[in-house]
């Protein structure tokens, strides 16, 4: 009997032949948006590894509406052939290579993480590297020190709406088969649902209907351009995890008014808000952290979710699956330490012969493979 882990995904005309997922993992790593090798080499190792699906880093919708000198970029539709190049390589190994659009908002105009994750500063002037101007929900930087956005206006967001539609049919033009819209870890669209960094009087604003307005906006607009049999998908932080945040019981309101819109997956998350998700302790880390979130959604709106958060091992996905938690499971950094995660959770979960194993590898690897299994299992245990 085979895994559910490896069993195929149908969301409107597109069938994922798996549910393994690399999600978004940003490498600020491209010059002018445009993608470059270092993003042929990073999302097309995930597809020889055997993930049914893998994203993209989020790609932003306008220059300025990056978080980075190096984010990706679909603001033009000259950006649109670098992408297709990897699209292509990721169809070509039976995976299906899906989109995430972003905004970054007031989280725009900052140092690479490893740069420091603040404000651009002398380093990157000297290297002739400038600021932006940025906007927000509101007039309100991220933290002391960081650069104030301006408070958007109609015009503003209707621009912005509208360039997240424009990407959405570039990301098209250059092959891709699902888009996500990032609302989620502090970016323009969970800028404008937190009460935490939405203070705003007017209706965008307030009570939760109006926090959720733009970026219902954005997301029905997004449908209305993506093509009607492939999937939408969101990412939330399904909570903020900061005392007068954005809440579970929020998350539910949000799924559930997307739902009519067309959405068919909500990718769960959280954090973000108050500054770096990956790196915040204000939600309690633990395995599968974040699977909970997918599955209360699941259950109570009755949409398909993605689960994601310190997913290590191939029996921990599979329990998330068979427990009805989720549909779809995503594993980041685990991915980025071993890219043939998904080929070596398959051997694991569907044991068979060396042949059968190995069958499932590339053949440029898996011919190679089989013959050092067999030498490995006459040579017994390997050296310490």
């Amino acid at each position: 009997m085979g895994s559910l882990l490896f069993s195929p995904l149908m969301l409107r005309g597109l069938t994922i032949p798996n549910r393994a997922v690399v999600p978004p993992l940003c490498q600020y790593s491209a010059v002018e948006g445009m993608a470059n090798d270092w993003h042929m080499v990073q999302l097309g190792r995930f597809a020889v590894g055997g993930f049914g699906l893998v994203f993209s880093e989020v790609v932003s919708v306008l220059r300025d509406g990056r978080i980075t000198h190096g984010d990706l970029g679909l603001w033009s539709d000259d950006h649109v052939a670098p992408l297709k190049r990897i699209v292509d390589f990721i169809k070509a190994q039976g995976a299906v290579p899906a989109i995430q659009l972003g905004h970054a908002g007031r989280k725009g105009s900052m140092q690479r993480p490893w740069e420091g994750n603040g404000p651009l500063g002398a380093r990157e002037f000297a290297k002739g590297e400038t600021t932006w101007d940025i906007v927000s929900a509101v007039a309100k930087p991220i933290a002391e020190g960081h650069l104030t956005p301006a408070a958007l206006d109609a015009g503003g967001m209707a621009r912005i709406r509208d360039a997240f539609a424009a990407a959405a049919k570039r990301a098209h033009a250059a092959g891709f088969e699902a888009v996500e819209v990032h609302c989620a870890h502090g970016y323009l669209l969970h800028q404008f649902l937190s009460p935490l960094s939405n203070t705003r009087n007017d209706g965008f604003g307030g009570d939760l209907a109006g926090r959720m307005r733009f970026p219902l906006e954005v997301i029905r607009a997004v449908r209305e351009a993506w093509p009607e049999d492939r999937p939408v998908f969101v990412r939330i932080s399904a909570v903020d995890g900061m005392e007068g945040g954005w809440e579970m019981a929020d998350s539910i309101a949000f799924a559930r008014a997307m739902r009519p819109l067309g959405v068919d997956v909500v990718d769960c998350s959280s954090g973000g808000i108050g500054g770096s998700a990956t790196g915040s302790k204000r939600v309690p880390r633990g395995f599968g952290f974040q699977v909970p979130y997918a599955a209360e959604i699941r259950r109570d709106v009755g949409l398909a979710t993605m689960a994601v958060g310190l997913i290590i091992g191939p029996h921990q996905a599979e329990a998330v699956l068979a427990n009805g938690e989720a549909d779809l499971v995503a594993v980041g950094r685990e991915a980025m330490n071993n890219p043939n995660w998904a080929l070596m959770a398959r051997a694991v979960l569907e044991p068979g012969t060396t042949e059968d194993i190995f069958a499932c590898w590339p053949p440029q690897h898996g011919w190679w493979m089989e013959k050092r299994a067999a030498v490995l299992e006459a040579l017994g245990a390997p050296p310490a």
